[in-house]
């Protein structure tokens, strides 16, 4: 498979043929052979920003999270003696480009897109999201509405699935891998592939009959449905995938050192009750942060990758 990203990942990656070991641009070091990008050993290479700036992962409208994550950012405030700005961005490769280009400090990657930001602009993933018993994650599910004429993965031969963007896991890489694996369906061959830009827009889009089926991550279905954005009324589960890494939480890797603790400080302490973060994801579950290395919980996510045949290069 070779999928070219450039005309939508704005700092350049390309997903292309052939595969190899995950390894990080060449303008980042991993002596500790961690698979992300060490802190600069040279104070000088540090930042030390007059404000953080923090974004969350496009899954749906920015619009949407700026309230829900006002009290921690308040609270990281706090921890780390720095005003925090909330940067809403509107896609994943805005996300990577701001990142590499210094203008982001902190951010929730999608799960997909942790290899890229590892990769490509220094992210150091270091937390996620979990339920109280430690538990963690989300499902791929391919849905459609009722009536469609689809209650199989064999019945979308011939029509159209909905993928989110080529850098996410469950809106276009797992679906892409199980569905050429598993069923010997291929985008453009078998079913029209198109693309909504976020989980969102294809849910909502599935809902509204616009495309017969879709690809997305469940957790933010709990939400929608949570917010009664959408009703499960309006669709059909016809797949769910195992268990995947939800969102990883980080900085980047150049930010000064002592910020970077505060920072990680700032998520472990923070208190979700009564909160925004408690509200929107308490949904499903969720009511804490939980520390995570990308080496290990990204394995999967690396093994979807190089089973498709990607690596990812940064120009």
């Amino acid at each position: 498979m070779t999928v070219r990203l450039l005309s939508t990942v704005a700092l350049g990656v390309a997903l292309a043929l052939p595969a190899g070991a995950f390894q990080l641009d060449p303008r980042f070091t991993d002596n500790d052979g961690d698979l992300i990008a060490d802190i600069p050993s040279d104070p000088s290479e540090w930042v030390d920003p007059p404000v953080l700036v923090f974004a969350y992962t496009p899954v749906e409208d920015p619009a949407v999270y700026e309230d829900v994550w006002a009290e921690f950012l308040d609270h990281m405030s706090e921890v780390t003696g720095k005003p925090v700005q909330f940067f809403p961005v509107q896609s994943n490769a805005a996300q990577y480009e701001a990142m590499r280009a210094g203008r982001l400090h902190v951010a929730a990657i999608n799960t997909g897109g942790n290899p890229i930001a590892v990769a490509c602009s220094g992210f150091r993933p270091f937390t996620m999201m979990a339920r109280e018993d430690g538990s963690f994650g989300y499902e791929m599910e391919i849905i459609t509405y009722p009536g469609s004429g689809i209650e199989s993965i064999e019945d979308l031969q011939g029509r159209t699935l909905a993928f989110t963007s080529e850098t996410s896991n469950s809106g276009f890489n797992a679906p892409s891998a199980l569905l050429e694996s598993e069923f010997g369906m291929v985008a453009g061959e078998d079913f029209q592939a198109a693309f909504s830009g976020a989980h969102d827009n294809s849910i909502l889009g599935v809902a509204n009959q616009d495309y017969d089926a879709a690809a997305i991550a469940n957790s933010v279905l709990t939400r929608m449905v949570a917010r009664d954005v959408v009703s499960l009324d309006d669709l059909v589960t016809i797949y769910k995938s195992d268990t995947f890494p939800t969102s990883g939480y980080g900085t980047v890797y150049n930010l000064h050192p002592d910020l970077q603790e505060k920072v990680q400080e700032a998520f472990f302490s923070f208190e979700w009750e009564g909160t925004g973060l408690e509200r929107e994801f308490g949904a499903q579950g969720e009511t804490q942060f939980i520390p995570i290395t990308f080496q290990e919980h990204w394995s999967v996510i690396r093994q979807i990758n190089e089973a498709q045949g990607v690596e990812y290069t940064c120009n």
